[in-house]
C-alpha cells in the first residue's frame, strides 16, 4: 500500500523541471530542447535522451508519433513539465 500512497503523492507535487521542445524545420537538426526552469543537469540529461529519440525525425515521419509518446512518458515519469512547439496546430487540438 505504501507504493500506491507514494504514487499519489508524486502526482500532487509540482513539476521540478520545465522543458520546451521546438521544431526548427525540415533541415536537420530538427529539434531544439531548452530548459524553462529547474536543475540544469536534469535538463541536460533529458535533452540527451530526447535527442536520441527525435534527432533525425521530422514531425510528419510515422516514427515521430511513437517516439513523441516515449518522450512524454519519460517526462511524466520524471515529473517534468513538457511543452511542444511544432510550429503548427496540434492534431489533438483540432
Amino acid at each position: 500500500m505504501t507504493d500506491i500512497a507514494t504514487e499519489a503523492e508524486a502526482e500532487q507535487l509540482p513539476p521540478e523541471v520545465g522543458i520546451r521542445i521546438i521544431y526548427l524545420g525540415p533541415v536537420a537538426p530538427h529539434w531544439e530542447i531548452e530548459g524553462i526552469y529547474g536543475d540544469e543537469a536534469a535538463v541536460d540529461e533529458f535533452r540527451r535522451r530526447t535527442n536520441a529519440r527525435l534527432q533525425l525525425l521530422p514531425p510528419h515521419d510515422p516514427q515521430f508519433r511513437r517516439n513523441r509518446e516515449r518522450v512524454v512518458r519519460d517526462a511524466e515519469r520524471e515529473n517534468y513539465e513538457l511543452h511542444w512547439d511544432l510550429g503548427m496546430p496540434d492534431e489533438e487540438d483540432e
